[in-house]
């Protein structure tokens, strides 16, 4: 069976956030650095529904997944 891949923009879109060429790294500047000892779906900028698809995505390394590193990894860098 072939697992869908996922691209980061698939994944905002699946978060119901803006998801275009220029929407993404707009997203990622207003929200990062992120500090290293808090996990991705404990930001207090999501939702509570937002933060249970991450959580649930990143934990149980479903198809999602694949987009939610790189989104973890994106807020993560420094500005």
């Amino acid at each position: 069976m072939d697992t869908p891949f996922h691209q980061l923009s698939d994944l905002l879109a699946q978060l119901g956030l803006p998801s275009n060429k220029t929407d993404i790294p707009a997203f990622v500047a207003k929200h990062s650095p992120l500090p290293q000892d808090i996990n991705l779906w404990e930001t207090p900028f999501w939702t509570p529904a937002q933060a249970t698809l991450l959580h649930d995505e990143f934990d149980e390394g479903a198809d999602w997944a694949q987009a939610v590193d790189p989104l973890n990894l994106a807020l993560r860098a420094p500005a």
